[in-house]
């Protein structure tokens, strides 16, 4: 496990190599969680990498904003890039950053053919997004499989991270799509105990359990 939904970040300082943060603008997702104040306020207490997954209409309004914090990896939605890819990539790479693309469970792989050689790592949404609780959709977990293939007959340099309901009932099915990342949010961690090294305890457990691999 790379990366982790950000809540209660000291305890966890030791068991992640980084951090998943969402930013929702409210109008690309009925919803809207955190900022770029809020990683300045976590870099107080970690060192660790910060990745930023931008939930919103307009990528270029934060883009700069989180290059300037030096953000380690800044991800965006495929369905709003569509004549902002490659100057955004651009500019985040120029920094000497990653630049990551999003796609929806319905948004098909081709969509991101143009520029797909250009990216660090492609997220598959296995929800749809801006809300917890939902159910895995099946049906994404072949798009994890098809972008390891690409990966693998093109030489690609992209990892492959998977983000929504990864928990004790999907980890076997996730885990036979093989991402390299997977994204814990509150049905798989934070919300199985109030104490937040309990419930890494029993996430390790149900991974353990549901796949046969232990988390290290």
């Amino acid at each position: 496990m790379e990366e982790l939904l950000l809540s209660s970040p000291k305890p966890l300082n030791h068991h992640v190599d980084s951090y998943h943060i969402d930013i929702m603008d409210g109008h690309y997702v009925p919803n809207i969680t955190l900022s770029p104040w809020f990683i300045e306020e976590v870099r107080k207490i970690s060192d660790l990498p910060m990745s930023v997954h931008l939930m919103v209409t307009d990528p270029s309004f934060w883009v700069q904003q989180l290059v300037d914090m030096k953000c380690e990896l800044i991800c965006m939605h495929a369905e709003v890039l569509d004549g902002l890819a490659f100057r955004l990539i651009d500019q985040i790479q120029n920094a000497g950053l990653k630049a990551g693309v999003v796609l929806n469970p319905e948004t098909p792989i081709e969509t991101i053919f143009p520029y797909i050689e250009l990216v660090d790592k492609i997220t598959i949404m296995t929800v749809d997004p801006g809300f917890a609780g939902q159910r895995l959709i099946d049906s994404t977990l072949d798009k994890i499989v098809s972008l390891r293939e690409l990966r693998e007959e093109n030489g690609y340099q992209y990892v492959i991270e998977m983000d929504g309901s990864s928990n004790r009932k999907s980890f076997k099915r996730i885990d036979a799509a093989d991402p390299d990342i997977y994204i814990i949010g509150r049905s798989g961690l934070f919300g199985l105990d109030e104490d937040i090294e309990k419930s890494w305890g029993i996430m390790n457990r149900d991974y353990e359990e549901m796949t046969g691999k232990v988390i290290v």
